[in-house]
């Protein structure tokens, strides 16, 4: 296939992801994946397959069978092979891993061991609240209510808006970090957003000093916070609205981490 050809594809992928109302990091994923696959002259199956021979990660390899098959859903030729490619790709497997959960004393330890205010905040928020690093990122100074202590998230993960809480101690530390309050809350020396990679080295360099030694990310943080919730007693219905999740049974993850019942049991060693 020439350039040119796969050119138009990457521009229809494209245009049919942006009429979906995908995010442009998936637009992005997808354009680039097809973009491999087609230059890669293989069958879908003999595509996927390579990445599994080159030992690629089991979330690399769903998102690329996810992708092709957009792509084998969208392109209007060789329509006749189309049912045949779609029912002999099955998707990959998510690994069941559980989430990292940091405990109350190292998210202490993880904020206290941050001198950098901005720095500080950014992992309270992350914790006190459940958001997302993209949340945080596009965080505006707009979207806190000061008098209500709320923070409304608008147009989320899956274009949905949703209400979490303010906590206090980050709602003192916002106050003092900015007095004009307008744009984007989060912002570097430079005056420009911070990136997801600098976040997550924000919050690696704090673990580092704390001494945790789980692998601690941003999302970490919002696994703590609903594991949190769920051993202080509040009802995983709630907690689905807090993450902003779709369906329960997402949240429910979270229960297989939770101490609230497993501390309960007694070992037989004792």
């Amino acid at each position: 296939m020439h350039e040119s050809d796969i050119n138009k594809i990457a521009s229809l992928i494209k245009q049919e992801c942006q009429l979906k109302g995908y995010s442009a990091k998936t637009i992005s994923s997808y354009q680039y994946i097809i973009r491999k696959f087609l230059e890669s002259k293989q069958t879908p199956r003999e595509y996927l397959l390579s990445l599994i021979q080159r030992n690629m990660s089991e979330e690399t390899i769903r998102i690329a069978g996810f992708a092709i098959k957009f792509y084998l859903k969208i392109i209007k030729n060789n329509t006749a092979n189309l049912k045949f490619e779609l029912d002999n790709l099955p998707n990959v497997k998510r690994a069941k891993k559980l989430p990292t959960v940091l405990s109350k004393d190292e998210i202490e330890k993880l904020i206290t061991s941050t001198t950098n205010i901005k720095h500080r905040l950014i992992i309270q928020i992350g914790y006190a609240a459940g958001l997302r690093v993209s949340e945080i990122i596009n965080l505006k100074w707009q979207d806190i209510d000061f008098n209500r202590n709320i923070i409304h998230l608008k147009l989320a993960k899956g274009k949905k808006d949703r209400i979490v809480m303010l906590s206090q101690k980050v709602k003192d530390g916002l106050l003092y970090l900015d007095q004009n309050r307008s744009g984007y809350v989060f912002l570097t020396n430079r005056g420009t957003k911070y990136t997801a990679r600098t976040i997550q080295k924000i919050i690696e360099n704090a673990a580092k000093k704390a001494g945790i030694k789980k692998r601690t990310t941003p999302h970490s943080l919002r696994h703590s916070f609903a594991t949190h919730l769920l051993e202080n007693g509040t009802d995983i219905r709630y907690i689905k609205d807090l993450l902003g999740h779709a369906n329960v049974s997402t949240t429910l993850i979270y229960t297989k981490v939770s101490n609230k019942d497993i501390s309960k049991i007694k070992s037989p060693l004792d």
